[in-house]
């Protein structure tokens, strides 16, 4: 069995059992109610999630919107934000994978629909001098953004294959400690932590501001180094109900992602200001730099990785049963693309295309 396999089941499987987040899902029927009054859209402060920083920094969401308020809402972890999504607070998010498919299984399909990719990459395990390889965690502490976020979940996976337990409690032979970024980074500093399991830019402050080196970079778990880190997340009901808005959303969401392709040189400084707007602080140049080069941005949510995740969690004993078929709707997508003359994307046989 290739790693990738089992981190992806451990990330689903582990996921589903942890995220602790049931959507509430209403019984009445949505329908078409033309182009929406506002959208509420959900975040992190991550260099993963740059299309939102770009997006929202250039102007390009409200551009295509129109007439529909923009409103947004910063998270640290995607657990946090499917809560959110799920209570109807948001209406869409950019999310990581596990929590994207947590709420889908949890409300038996009904509660959101993923509308696009938004990155691949940009997750490591970064740990302390004098660990050099797997057999010096024993004993360790390690901190991950949230329990049942995507890189709690594949930390606990890849430990796990290396014949390490973890408790959801705390304890085991490495300590699983869920911690919010910016204390992690102080943590390490100190010393009262070993290591953490972060997304871009966690992995390069905690490299280039806190002497910590890469033990495991994720790509390397996965075939030819592809994994999705951050996808589109749009509650069903108001995709259902305002498909217009959707397809303004993706609008100004694909014209971030061309934007940063398109813009490599410019990106650090158009991301910086929008983390200072939202923080107050920028980032240190040399770690954005650093950051960037570890991420791939994409509207492809890579769909054809999900099935196989979850078989292999179901199969491990991980994982509740689901059926993740109606988990992706990239239609609107594609027309937005199609539009550009861009290629279209896949919902690898698990939606609408």
């Amino acid at each position: 069995m290739k790693n990738s396999l089992r981190l992806g089941a451990l990330i689903f499987g582990t996921t589903l059992l942890l995220g602790g987040c049931v959507a509430t899902v209403s019984t009445e029927p949505a329908t078409d109610q033309g182009p929406a009054a506002k959208l509420r859209l959900g975040y992190f402060d991550n260099v993963t999630h740059a299309a939102a920083l770009v997006g929202l920094q250039n102007g390009f969401f409200e551009e295509a919107l129109g007439d529909t308020t923009l409103s947004t809402q910063i998270f640290t972890a995607g657990p946090a934000a499917v809560e959110a999504l799920s209570a109807g607070a948001i209406d869409a998010a950019y999310i990581g994978p596990g929590p994207a498919v947590n709420t889908f299984v949890q409300s038996g399909g009904q509660s959101a629909t993923i509308v696009a990719g938004g990155s691949s990459g940009g997750a490591a395990l970064v740990v302390r001098d004098g660990i050099d390889g797997p057999a010096d965690l024993a004993g360790t502490i390690l901190a991950t953004p949230q329990l049942g976020n995507t890189q709690d979940v594949a930390l606990r996976s890849w430990l796990g294959d290396e014949g390490y337990e973890t408790s959801t409690t705390g304890g085991g032979a490495v300590t699983v400690s869920p911690t919010d970024n910016a204390q992690t980074l102080a943590l390490f500093q100190s010393g009262k932590i070993d290591g953490a399991w972060l997304p871009e830019p966690w992995v390069s402050r905690l490299v280039l501001q806190a002497g910590g080196h890469v033990l495991v970079n994720e790509a390397d778990l996965w075939d030819n180094g592809d994994f999705p880190t951050t996808v589109l997340l749009v509650r069903t009901d108001f995709l259902t109900e305002h498909p217009d808005t959707v397809s303004a959303l993706l609008e100004g969401h694909v014209t971030a992602v061309d934007w940063l392709t398109q813009n490599p040189a410019d990106a650090a400084t158009v991301i910086n200001a929008k983390l200072t707007a939202d923080t107050g602080k920028a980032l240190d140049g040399a770690v954005l730099t650093r950051a960037l080069t570890d991420v791939t941005f994409t509207v492809d949510p890579l769909a054809a990785t999900f099935p196989v995740s979850l078989a292999e969690a179901v199969k491990a004993g991980t994982g509740k049963d689901g059926d993740l078929n109606g988990l992706f709707n990239v239609a609107l997508l594609n027309a937005v693309l199609a539009k550009r003359g861009e290629a279209p994307v896949s919902a690898g046989g698990l939606g609408t295309e």
